[in-house]
């Protein structure tokens, strides 16, 4: 405990508020909450803790606080706090993730859409749905059967759906709109867990078509018949009231903790999510946080369920009236299969962190003592990519317990350097990447940085971080005459021979080749796009803005050679110029 500490815990206030644990940079890495702040900020630096809370001390340089009128009103502070700060000590919802919902557009002329942004106050929305394919192969079978428009904006003239029977036309013809309320109707009815209606009303149209011969409408039928069984087959019918719910239930070990959300919507369990992460505080407030942070972007549906023991006063706001602790009845069966499944979630995680500890935390514990440093838990290695010095680029890739991080991954375009350099683009690029870390106050800081190449990119890393008053370990990966890697350039600049059997040389290879992989898909996609755009520069009629509007739509020039001329003119090209685009790109393929 240093004496800033020292000095602010003797003033504490006994009162309700929020804490801010900070680093010697400043940043704040943990916030938390109290009924008095005195008594718990002090158990944070008196006595021992277990192994992850004695981690979080150590990393503690200072502490700020708020107080407020009532432990309520810290609690709201706190969720404010971690979501504008991102305290890695906090738990967080993971990738800010959002789930897939079908949405009925409430436009005049309305649409079958599926979004990921929701409002509490959208009474429009169908879901969620486990993963966006999931989403999309419900929308597309009800797109098949209500002839709902499909063009986004709409357009001014018929178009196939139209000719296929799959949309009333209202670009041409507005009055269709009277006939809205009763396809809405029948598509809430089926989003609703209710298909009764519409197999029986797609039987009768199979054997209409069948009586009259018209065997391929029939067929037809026959298929969407097929595609509605596929898509509600997934689903039981567990309650019979046809409500929405979300059921919880978690499972922890001390270190970790697996939420599992049970989610039941008009009576089926349509899907489940059971995130793991590691906490930092005790088990009933972690679960109450995750609560909290959940339907601050996710819709309350019409019951939450809860498992008994915890006091969940704080969340009465948030869950407006609607969390509920069952005490008997298929609904505590309920919660207990939320429960069961994160007791599943969370011993398959120990399961996988056991092999995943051979694979790979093992060769980086090797690594370390191989080196005679502390065990790398964060390693970041470069590689360059080019062609004959053109389109010069580098990328960065990060290794976090010898796993990939692609979250962190980074990749550069070479700026100072104008020829085949490769060690002139390394130098840019390090002092490029740890100038910026330094700005950053070192947060991100590496224990390990890899080169791939020899002593020469191996001794351009040392001299930037020289300049830069930083002191990294940094090691290269040196090919033998067949090109592939043979031994570590060590931080004496001696070669250490790899076992090529070991984990080690795995885990070595594997991040050698993701580098690689990283910097050439970077040099490809832009080597590509400077393609594009040079011949569509050499296009008559075809200007600046065109062209970026272009590469931005369509990615690709076949994708911009299979596009209709709709598509085309809604970019603001002219009739002229997408004929000469018709011409380039024909003489082109």
């Amino acid at each position: 405990m240093n004496a800033i500490i020292r000095e602010k815990l003797a003033t504490l206030p006994e009162q309700p508020g929020s804490y801010q644990m900070r680093d010697a940079s400043g940043h704040i890495i943990y916030v938390g909450k109290a009924k008095n702040l005195r008594n718990r900020v002090k158990t944070y630096f008196v006595g021992s803790h277990d192994a992850k809370t004695t981690r979080l001390v150590q990393d503690i340089a200072d502490f700020t606080y708020l107080v407020t009128a009532s432990e309520l009103e810290a609690f709201l502070l706190e969720l404010s706090l971690i979501k504008e700060h991102s305290p890695r000590y906090n738990i967080m919802l993971m990738d800010d993730k959002t789930y897939p919902y079908i949405e009925i557009t409430p436009e005049e002329h309305p649409r079958i859409a599926i979004t990921r942004k929701f409002s509490k106050k959208n009474k429009h929305l169908f879901g969620p749905y486990p993963d966006a394919t999931s989403a999309r192969e419900t929308a597309d079978l009800l797109n098949r059967i209500f002839p709902l428009r499909k063009c986004h904006p709409l357009q001014k003239k018929l178009c196939l759906y139209y000719h296929m029977g799959q949309c009333l036309g209202p670009c041409v013809d507005p009055s269709v709109k009277t006939g809205y309320p009763e396809i809405l109707a029948k598509i809430r009815q089926f989003l609703d867990g209710n298909d009764t209606e519409l197999v029986n009303d797609l039987k009768q149209r199979m054997a209409t078509f069948s009586d009259n011969l018209e065997f391929e409408k029939a067929q037809e039928m026959k298929d969407l018949l097929q595609a509605v069984k596929k898509t509600t087959e997934k689903q039981q019918v567990i309650f019979p009231d046809l409500k929405d719910r979300d059921i919880f239930h978690f499972a922890a070990d001390g270190t970790h903790m697996a939420i599992t959300t049970l989610f039941m919507r008009k009576g089926r369990i349509v899907m489940s999510e059971a995130p793991i992460f590691e906490y930092f505080s005790g088990e009933e407030d972690t679960f109450v946080h995750y609560v909290a942070q959940f339907y601050e972007k996710n819709p309350l549906p019409s019951e939450v369920l809860l498992p008994k023991g915890f006091d969940y006063s704080l969340l009465e706001s948030i869950l407006e009236g609607r969390g509920f602790v069952p005490a008997r009845g298929a609904k505590v069966q309920l919660v207990k299969m939320a429960q069961e499944n994160a007791k599943i979630q969370l011993d398959n995680h120990l399961h996988q962190f056991i092999n995943r500890y051979a694979r790979t935390l093992g060769a980086v514990d090797t690594l370390g003592t191989l080196l005679g440093i502390p065990a790398p838990r964060r390693i970041e290695a470069f590689d360059n990519s080019n062609t004959m010095g053109t389109y010069p680029v580098s990328a960065m890739v990060v290794f976090t317990n010898g796993v990939p991080d692609k979250k962190e991954y980074r990749k550069y375009q070479v700026k100072t350097v104008g020829k085949p350099d490769d060690v002139g683009t390394m130098k840019e690029i390090v002092y490029r990447r740890y100038q910026r870390m330094l700005m950053n106050g070192g947060q991100d800081r590496p224990d390990l940085i890899v080169m791939d190449g020899g002593i020469t990119q191996v001794r351009a890393c040392k001299q930037i971080l020289r300049e830069l008053f930083l002191e990294i370990p940094v090691i290269g990966l040196r090919k033998d005459d067949t090109h592939k890697t043979d031994a570590i350039i060590g931080l004496d600049e001696q070669p250490i021979l790899l076992d090529r059997h070991a984990k080690l040389y795995v885990l070595l290879t594997k991040i050698q080749d993701e580098a690689h992989r990283f910097a050439i898909t970077y040099h490809r996609s832009l080597q590509s796009k400077q393609i594009y755009a040079s011949i569509l520069d050499t296009i008559p009629k075809i200007g600046k803005t065109s062209k970026q509007k272009l590469l931005e739509r369509f990615k690709t020039l076949e994708n911009i050679r299979q596009a209709a001329d709709d598509d085309l003119k809604a970019l603001g090209l002219t009739k002229e110029a997408i004929q000469n685009l018709r011409i380039a790109l024909t003489e082109y393929k």
